[in-house]
């Protein structure tokens, strides 16, 4: 694992998503906009390696010993200092540290400190100083030489934007780093079916708790936890093991408030981390959606809700945080879902979790509801075993006639998994009206299951390439 660390503004974030070959560290010309960090697993030839983004240094958080941890970590206004201790903790697990400065400043003052810190508490970390910014082809090797002044490792003329000494840096990295260990070369990191873990994200509102509860499940202070709303920005990846021994991918998202609020904020990198937020939909197999006990199901979580179901067609839990601020004895965990599914009312089938992620309350019952949720989600059923219930839900209710045409069902037969997507091959999809077609849904989630998990259904007539 390698660390790369920098004062703020000096390209860090783009030099990281270079290096990496992605695009996920948000990149924005604002001091201060990453924060927490970031993992991705990065190659180089035939090294493969773990690549953590940090925030930027604006003052030395200490000592090792020093960093806080996630119980320790208070509100906004020391959210500067949380954000260097994200970084210290990066440092600390490293195996091998890139610090990287702004080749159009020059040598600074808050280099010189950030050098002076590293060699006095990680002296036995290689290090690799890049001077980014770089890339002109007249100016950038003359840009480097203050550096030399630092009397350390020999600076490296780079530039994110073009790509100029990314090389250099990753031949001279992958040198540095110490030989794998037995654990780092278990190819085992994919589960019982041969895929990658289980891929969660957890999205929400701003300040319903979600970066606590990734925290809570991380068992580490893998996010930034602060009662100022947006305080995440970046997604934020963490790898975990669960209770029941599963792999799992978590991606915590920055609270996604509506589009009209975003629009017109002043915080001009929200709408890039709200972008980040939607993408990790794309990517999830579950998405939890967290909302605040207190403040109950809003509009705005009904839209992310048919986001990820409907749109992104993902498995659905949703968590109903903050549950210890409730009072139990007039608002019951019954009548509270009953008031949930109502106002989230086509998401009847989604898993409910109630936790509190400040103490650790059934949270790991997230954990379990998403590897529940994902079983369903990849169910494959056998056409015999569809045409019995489909034919079963016809005699029970025939389809409807219209302009004297009657609806006829041919067969039914599973098209993919992921969401689950039957094809209902029919005389006519005109003839089956949406009150039908609901009732034939209801029919599969009745005699089948599929909880948790949305599933599609496509109508195709004859003669037709297919309808809805």
């Amino acid at each position: 694992m390698n660390t790369p660390l920098r004062t703020p503004n000096v390209g860090k974030s783009a030099l990281f998503n270079r290096l990496t070959g992605t695009k996920r560290a948000i990149v924005y010309d604002q001091p201060g906009v990453t924060r927490d960090r970031m993992y991705i697993r990065a190659f180089w030839g035939d090294t493969e390696f773990m690549m953590v983004d940090t925030g930027g240094l604006e003052s030395l958080p200490g000592s090792p010993e020093d960093a806080p941890s996630v119980d320790t970590v208070g509100g906004f206004e020391i959210l500067p200092g949380m954000v260097e201790s994200q970084a210290a903790l990066a440092v600390n697990e490293a195996a091998a540290l890139i610090m990287v400065c702004d080749g159009q400043k020059g040598l600074t003052n808050a280099d010189e400190e950030i050098y002076g810190w590293i060699r006095k508490y990680h002296s036995k970390k290689p290090l690799l100083l890049a001077v980014n910014k770089c890339e002109s082809t007249t100016k950038g090797e003359e840009q480097v030489l203050d550096f030399w002044s630092l009397g350390g490792p020999t600076p490296l003329a780079v530039s994110a934007i073009s790509g100029t000494g990314t090389g250099e840096l990753l031949d001279g990295l992958v040198a540095a780093l110490p030989p794998p260990s037995p654990e780092d070369l278990d190819p085992s990191w994919k589960d019982e079916e041969g895929d990658g873990p289980l891929k969660v994200a957890i999205i929400g509102r701003p300040n319903v708790g979600k970066s606590s509860l990734l925290n809570q499940l991380a068992g580490d202070a893998r996010s930034i936890v602060s009662d100022y709303s947006g305080t995440t920005r970046d997604t934020i990846d963490s790898d975990v093991i669960g209770a029941d021994g599963k792999k799992y991918t978590l991606i915590d998202t920055a609270g996604i408030r509506r589009r009209t609020s975003v629009a017109a904020s002043k915080d001009a990198p929200e709408s890039l981390a709200v972008g980040r937020a939607l993408q990790a939909m794309r990517r999830a197999d579950v998405v939890v959606l967290v909302i605040d006990a207190e403040e109950g199901p809003s509009q705005q979580d009904f839209v992310l809700s048919e986001r990820a179901a409907v749109q992104e067609g993902c498995a659905l839990v949703l968590c109903v945080n903050k549950w210890d601020r409730i009072d139990k004895d007039t608002y019951s965990m019954n009548e509270y879902t009953k008031t949930l599914r109502s106002k989230l009312r086509v998401f009847e089938w989604a898993s409910v979790v109630y936790t509190s992620a400040l103490t650790g309350q059934r949270v790991q019952k997230v954990l379990q509801a998403a590897a529940e949720a994902s079983v369903h989600h990849r169910k494959r059923l056998s056409t015999a075993t569809l045409n019995s219930v489909i034919q079963e839900a016809t005699l029970w209710k025939s389809p409807p006639s219209k302009a004297g045409r009657k609806g006829r069902v041919y067969y039914v037969t599973q098209a993919s998994t992921r969401p689950p997507t039957f094809v209902f091959f029919v005389n006519d999809p005109k003839l089956f009206p949406d009150t039908y077609k609901r009732y034939m849904e209801r029919s599969l989630r009745d005699n089948i299951g599929f909880p948790g998990s949305p599933i599609r259904i496509l109508w195709r007539g004859k003669g037709a390439k297919g309808k809805k």
